[in-house]
């Protein structure tokens, strides 16, 4: 059964957490004592009703308020797919949690009030989804009962919205009416909404095609773990252990290791314990070599015929994510995938508006929250790819070197 992960965005009181906590309701995912407590902590318990939306936000701060703070993740599975679901916040002081939210999702739920329609949060919500090249989007026009599930609101509300897709480069676009506190379009159709003629959200959560988001030409492996037992009976054994993040790789393919640029020929992959002639993304497995080189965790495994580009200076956009300011020449730790390697922010280019994508040039200050265009020396070689391209060997992250925090989220360029 393969896994989906998902978030859901959208402006301030669209209802995502009620989405996630209906969607987890009807799909019978609650355990019994989970659901009497939440029938004990609801707002709405005079009238019998339980408050969704308590599945998610659970920091105290948020349910004082009334409002998501931190990403939340609930999983929850179905008999088709497994299911991991990013709560994000919608306000722009927390766009620093959505790009965390978002950095591994396969797909995006982005919350449209069919009251208000599309908004400055709507664009900047698309916005933050392109540049993390999510691959997947679905428009949920919530809601509806609101609006007595006019089908002329929804329909204006998809024109809107198809002109910010079409400017963002949105891959692929599904719409879809709904009311999340209703329970309507969520789990099943329901009677209300006659005129939609597509499926269900969960139907499309549980159909969406995620094999075609795996890259199967671009052939990368980073090395987690050497394994050397010198024991015995594995006197000679050296094995070279992590998950292939995109690629085929097979037994005899000619491969070379980056950054050093050693070349070798695969002599074996063990997949599950087994020795198999070829494995592929996003399978975790165990290549063997044919010569004796040096490798060591962070190094990356590809094939001749495409490779990654080398360099110890990489462009990116970054997010930064720490309360002190980022100031140029700061220095850092790089990681990209297991590498990790000592660097300095050299340059910072421009800052990025999230709500026009307008360019602002030679910032003052880069404070939490803002996303950047950055210059990035390295003190040795790192193997990139651009994230656009390729998002398993394009992102990275930036860690201060005295408190170990991660401080900026990296978009390779």
């Amino acid at each position: 059964m393969d896994l989906l992960r998902f978030i859901t965005a959208g402006s301030v009181d669209d209802g995502k957490s009620t989405l996630i906590g209906r969607l987890l309701f009807d799909s019978k995912s609650i355990m019994i004592d989970h659901l009497e407590a939440l029938e004990k902590q609801s707002k709405n318990k005079e009238d019998g009703e339980i408050d969704l939306a308590l599945l998610t936000d659970g920091l105290r701060a948020e349910r004082e308020q009334g409002i998501t703070i931190d990403v939340a993740y609930k999983y929850f599975a179905t008999p088709k797919r497994k299911f991991i679901i990013a709560d994000a916040p919608g306000h722009i002081q927390y766009t620093r949690n959505m790009v965390t939210g978002a950095s591994n999702s396969d797909l995006a739920i982005i919350l449209v009030d069919a009251r208000h329609g599309v908004v400055e949060q709507t664009r900047r919500h698309s916005i933050i989804t392109s540049l993390l090249n999510i691959p997947h989007v679905v428009v949920a026009i919530n809601k509806m009962d609101l609006v007595d599930f006019s089908q002329d609101v929804y329909n204006n509300i998809v024109i809107d919205y198809a002109e910010v897709a079409k400017k963002l480069g949105l891959k692929d676009v599904r719409y879809i009416p709904i009311s999340a506190l209703n329970g309507d379009n969520i789990v099943a159709k329901t009677a209300a909404l006659t005129w939609y003629e597509g499926p269900s959200l969960l139907d499309i959560l549980e159909t969406v095609e995620l094999a075609d988001d795996i890259d199967l030409e671009k052939a990368r492996f980073p090395v987690q773990y050497v394994i050397r037992p010198q024991t015995e009976e594995l006197h000679d054994y050296r094995g070279y252990a992590g998950k292939i993040n995109s690629g085929i790789y097979k037994k005899g393919d000619a491969v070379t290791i980056l950054p050093a640029g050693f070349s070798s020929t695969i002599k074996a992959i063990e997949h599950n314990g087994k020795e198999v002639d070829e494995a592929f993304a996003p399978q975790s497995v165990v290549i063997h070599l044919e010569d004796d080189i040096d490798i060591s965790r962070g190094d990356l495994i590809v094939k001749n015929d495409n490779r990654p580009k080398v360099s110890n200076e990489v462009e990116a956009l970054l997010c930064w994510m720490d309360h002190k300011a980022l100031v140029p020449g700061n220095k850092y730790l790089l990681q990209i995938n297991s590498k990790q390697v000592r660097s300095v922010v050299k340059e910072v280019s421009y800052k990025l508006d999230v709500h026009s994508l307008e360019q602002i040039a030679s910032p003052e200050t880069v404070a939490l929250n803002d996303i950047v265009k950055v210059t990035i020396k390295t003190a040795s070689p790192v193997a990139y790819d651009a994230y656009q391209e390729l998002r398993t060997n394009g992102g990275a992250i930036l860690i201060d070197e005295t408190s170990h925090v991660t401080v900026g989220a990296c978009m390779i360029q």
